[in-house]
């Protein structure tokens, strides 16, 4: 591992307090810089204000999350929620964040999750992954190369499930039932969401709703609460597992 940086990079402001930000805690206790990343800033997330009214309210919010549990950075790439496309100018912007950052751990979106814009999030960030170490792939901006390729991760899905409603894998399990108080935190700073979605998803209390899941990956290894994920370890991402030694990772056996 070339440093000691992280970046958790989702596409919608409030998905890495759901799915990651007890491990990014756990990082930064480790001595991690940690930093946080969405593609968009939320810009349809509501039922009755326009987009740059409900953009800016959200912008906002994950500035305040991000600081809740200790962030270096928060950055929105402005693309359009329900418009993240794998085209050049997207993937430009996601390598150059990548490489402006250079971390040496990627958190990201399952590549098989219930909507398109966590899915292609997904294959955005993975490609950045690989072409920030591109030195010809030009991005625009003056951020080097990257000099190795980081470790990437995918976290769970939306409901801990596939598109035709499978259980999700899980690679391991990282204990965070000491952060759950300030991931909540964290979570609640996204306060305009609680109406969205009730509306659109049918969730009265997404609090709550985080800390279900948090107790069924938890479970997993006989803990309280955790967050589950899987890791990139195709070629060429290095293929051991920090996160055992760094935050006491636990790999649940395949069935």
């Amino acid at each position: 591992m070339n440093n000691r940086r992280v970046l958790a990079f989702m596409p919608h402001p409030d998905d890495i307090e759901f799915v990651c930000a007890g491990t990014l805690m756990r990082l930064r206790a480790a001595g991690f810089e940690i930093h946080c990343a969405t593609m968009t800033p939320g810009d349809k997330g509501s039922a009755v204000l326009e987009q740059e009214e409900i953009a800016a309210i959200r912008r906002k919010e994950a500035a305040a999350a991000a600081a809740t549990i200790g962030a270096e950075s928060y950055t929105c790439l402005e693309l359009r929620d329900l418009e993240i496309f794998f085209e050049r100018e997207s993937r430009r912007l996601a390598t150059g964040l990548v490489r402006r950052i250079d971390p040496a751990i990627v958190f990201t979106t399952s590549p098989r999750d219930y909507m398109a814009d966590h899915e292609i999030t997904s294959q955005l960030v993975r490609d950045a992954c690989f072409n920030a170490g591109a030195r010809l792939f030009k991005t625009g901006d003056d951020a080097p190369p990257l000099a190795g390729v980081p470790y990437l991760y995918y976290c769970d899905p939306t409901g801990l499930q596939d598109i035709f409603g499978e259980p999700a894998p899980v690679g391991f399990v990282v204990d965070i039932t000491q952060q759950m108080g300030q991931k909540e935190q964290a979570l609640a700073c996204h306060d305009s969401q609680r109406a969205w979605l009730l509306r659109q998803h049918g969730m009265d209390d997404y609090i709550e709703t985080m800390r279900s899941i948090g107790a069924q990956r938890g479970g997993l290894i006989g803990r309280k609460y955790g967050e589950a994920f899987r890791q990139h370890l195709g070629h060429p991402h290095p293929t051991d597992n920090p996160l055992i030694e760094l935050v006491g990772a636990v790999v649940v056996p395949q069935s």
